[in-house]
């Protein structure tokens, strides 16, 4: 119920946590179904074949699929998902290094601070990002990116990582940012990445765009020109998505960091902003999403725990307008998640799901992963190699594609990481 809330919360931060409860539940009891949580419930569907276009052609071979299929999709997803692609003139878009520190991590990393600006002559928007990158390697270092929730000294206790008020941010309202402070460095293995031999790069999603429904105004969204009453606007996850791969042009530009071995990861809605962030930028060597659920590696034609319905009503601002026709039909949506995973081949994605998690409906998000199979064969992958069944829980399977069941919640923790960086040394910096 807390989540939910948050779309109406955050103009009236100082009314009561009672208030609020009893406004909230009498506002979200009304006409949303019980979520779903019985497999003999789940409706019959047909997912869309990824390899037949929209005018009924087959996609037969690489070039079918480069040329007409995969922009077919990219488009489909940005006007009836996620919203416009953005565009923003290069020259706006300015890298400030704030801090430094070859000391960090006990001595094992560098830390550094850059500040990235969005619209430089007016000096903001900007985010701010946190950079750790291994001191005991022979070259520049392959880099996991992946946004945070809480403020980039949430990731750590790392001192030398500054803490400041991000105007209308959500998270651990009523405390100061200090107070927080390592707050969720559980989820951040920064040591363990570290030594394996990555660097590893995060932001605040906030910073970028307000996590609420405020219309389009606030954060990257003016950059992108005048909103309108159009259903394609480019809605909050399509902002964040932008946002990283603006971070992947600033690790671009630093001669410690291999860009060309990037692995974009989120957790959660972080998730579903991975997975489409490199499904339009094939800059990042792979995709990581953890625990993503609907609008993100979930089937949305499942209709299991959280739903379109229930999505677009709860958060109205993560996907534009056009997506909330589909809430009552999910059937006539053009395409489904599994396609979504589709155009990020043939790179290799990492779908990730947890047993207790079932808000974001686990099988469906392993479904959708056989789901891009034959997208990863036809370009000449060995796609999710021999797997047609979910896994037992803690398990790691597949191979281009590859997945988990992880025992546990909705989290990020030490197991995830350990099959992350098993899969980016086996698929990006050992591949053959």
């Amino acid at each position: 119920m807390f989540a939910v809330l948050r779309r109406f919360t955050r103009p009236a931060l100082a009314a009561t946590a009672a208030t609020l409860l009893l406004a909230g539940s009498s506002a979200f009891a009304q006409n949303i179904p019980a979520p779903n949580y019985d497999e003999a419930k789940v409706p019959k569907f047909e997912l869309p074949d990824p390899l037949v276009a929209a005018d009924g052609t087959k996609i037969a071979t690489a070039d079918d699929w480069r040329d007409k299929r995969r922009p077919e999709l990219l488009d489909l997803f940005a006007r009836e998902m996620f919203g416009k692609r953005p565009s923003v003139a290069p020259e706006k878009i300015k890298f400030e290094e704030l801090t430094s520190d070859s000391n960090a991590l006990g001595g094992k990393a560098t830390r550094k601070e850059i500040r990235i600006y969005f619209d430089a002559p007016n000096q903001t928007p900007k985010a701010d990002l946190l950079l750790y990158v291994p001191n005991d390697r022979k070259g520049p270092a392959p880099v996991f990116l992946m946004p945070n929730f809480e403020g980039n000294w949430a990731t750590t206790d790392d001192p030398g990582v500054r803490a400041f008020e991000i105007a209308g941010h959500f998270w651990n309202a009523g405390k100061t940012p200090e107070q927080t402070r390592g707050h969720v460095k559980g989820r951040w293995s920064f040591d363990r990445i570290v030594s394996r031999g990555y660097a590893v790069a995060t932001l605040c999603y906030e910073e970028v765009d307000l996590d609420f429904d405020d219309g389009f105004k606030n954060g990257v969204h003016p950059l992108f020109g005048e909103r309108s009453d159009a259903g394609d606007e480019t809605a909050s996850i399509a902002a964040w998505a932008w946002a990283l791969s603006r971070a992947l042009d600033c690790l671009e530009t630093l001669p410690e960091i291999d860009a060309t071995k990037a692995i974009v990861a989120g957790h959660s809605r972080l998730g579903k902003t991975a997975l489409w962030a490199g499904a339009q930028d094939e800059r990042f060597a792979a995709v990581i999403s953890n625990n993503s659920g609907c609008g993100g590696a979930a089937l949305s034609r499942r209709e299991f725990g959280e739903t379109v319905a229930k999505i677009n009503k709860s958060f109205p601002h993560w996907f534009c307008g056009n997506f909330k026709k589909y809430g009552a039909d999910v059937n006539s949506l053009p395409f489904d998640q599994h396609e979504l995973i589709a155009l990020i081949a043939p790179r290799p994605v990492y779908v990730a799901s947890a047993t207790r998690d079932t808000w974001a409906d686990p099988k469906g998000e392993f479904l959708s992963a056989l789901g891009a199979d034959p997208v990863y064969r036809l370009l000449g992958t060995d796609g999710f190699g021999d797997v047609k069944e979910q896994p037992k829980p803690d398990v790691s399977v597949g191979a281009t594609i590859r997945y988990h069941l992880r025992t546990g919640g909705h989290d990020v923790t030490d197991f995830d990481w350990i099959q992350y960086l098993d899969f980016a040394d086996e698929t990006v910096v050992n591949k053959r």
